[in-house]
C-alpha cells in the first residue's frame, strides 16, 4: 500500500538502539496503545548537557519503529539545544522520506524528545500544551496541536491534517473542526465565522450499493493487496458501510486508520461525503 525508502526497511528491519535504558538521565513517552501508536524514549546526558546515548521501546508499525531508531540516531553526541531543534520533518529526512499517511509516526518522535528535555529540565509537562481544546476525541488531539501541525508543515487539508497528527483518522466527527481550523491558520476565513456547508449529491440505496462495491473492488481492495490486506463487503445500512479486513489488515496495529484513510475516505469521496465505515467480525 505504501512505498518506504530502503533507510525506512533497514531502520525498521535492523532498528538501532532498541531497549529501556536503566540509568536513563531523563525519559519522554507519548502515545497510547489504544490508539495504535506508542513512543518511550530514553536519553542519557552527562554534565556538558549533551547526548552521550538515547535508546527507546515503541509499538507501531514498520513507519513509527525506523522513526524512532532514526531519532535515537540523531540525537547522539547532540546537546540538548542541538536536540530540541529537531524537527518531524528532519527525522522523515533522515530517513529518505515517509508516506504522507505516516507522517505522524515523526511528529511523535519530536513529541517524545520535547517531553524527554522538559522532564530533565525539571519543567512542568502537560498532556496537551497550552490548555488547548481537545477537537479529536478518538486520539485525543486538541485544536493546538492541529494548529501546530499546520504552521510548522503549511498543511492545507483535512488529509494532511490526519497524516500528521492522527485527528481525523478515527471515526471522523471533527473533520469539519479541522476544516475550521485550517481555515482559520491560512486566513481562509476569520475564528467568528462559520461557512456553509456545501450541497451534497443523493443516491437511491441501489445507486449507493453499485457506487460502493465498484470503488471497493477497483480501488481499495488493489491497494489493499499490495500490501498483504484485503476488505470485504459485508453489509449497507443507510449511510453505514460494514465491512471485514482480511489478510495483514487483520494483524496491523494501524488497521483502524487503514480503515478511515484508506477505505471510509475513498467512498466518501467517490460515492458520498456522509458514508461511515466500520469493522465486522466474520
Amino acid at each position: 500500500m505504501w512505498e518506504y525508502t530502503d533507510k525506512v526497511r533497514e531502520h525498521f528491519l535492523n532498528p538501532k538502539n532498541v531497549g529501556e535504558m536503566k540509568d536513563a538521565s531523563a525519559v519522554g513517552e507519548v502515545g497510547s496503545l489504544a490508539c495504535g501508536d506508542a513512543l518511550k524514549l530514553f536519553l542519557k546526558i552527562d554534565d556538558n548537557d549533551r547526548i552521550v546515548d538515547a535508546t527507546f521501546q515503541t509499538f507501531g508499525c514498520a513507519s513509527a519503529i525506523a522513526s524512532s531508531s532514526a531519532l535515537t540516531e540523531l540525537l547522539k553526541g547532540k546537546t540538548l539545544e542541538e536536540a530540541e531543534k529537531i524537527t518531524n520533518k528532519e527525522i522523515a529526512d533522515y530517513l529518505g522520506g515517509l508516506p504522507e499517511e505516516k507522517m505522524h509516526c515523526s511528529v511523535m518522535g519530536q513529541e517524545a524528545l520535547e517531553v524527554a528535555i522538559k522532564t530533565y529540565r525539571g519543567e512542568p509537562v502537560e498532556v496537551h500544551e497550552h490548555e488547548g481544546n481537545i477537537i479529536c476525541h478518538c486520539f485525543g488531539v486538541t485544536d493546538e496541536q492541529i494548529l501546530r501541525a499546520v504552521s510548522e508543515n503549511g498543511l492545507t487539508t483535512v488529509e494532511e491534517v490526519t497524516h500528521y497528527t492522527k485527528a481525523g483518522g478515527g471515526c471522523g466527527k471533527c473533520v469539519d473542526d479541522i476544516q475550521r481550523l485550517i481555515d482559520e491558520a491560512t486566513g481562509k476565513v476569520a475564528a467568528c465565522e462559520v461557512p456553509e456547508a456545501p450541497a451534497r449529491p443523493r443516491l437511491s440505496n441501489i445507486e449507493r450499493m453499485q457506487l460502493v462495491m465498484k470503488v471497493l473492488n477497483e480501488e481499495v481492495r488493489p491497494r489493499l493487496k499490495q500490501d498483504g490486506g484485503d476488505v470485504e463487503l459485508i453489509d449497507i445500512d443507510g449511510h453505514v458501510v460494514k465491512v471485514a479486513l482480511r489478510g495483514m489488515c487483520t494483524s496491523c496495529p494501524s488497521s483502524q486508520l487503514t480503515l478511515k484513510n484508506v477505505v471510509e475516505k475513498a467512498l466518501q469521496e467517490q460515492v458520498e461525503p456522509e458514508l461511515t465505515v466500520v469493522e465486522v467480525s466474520q
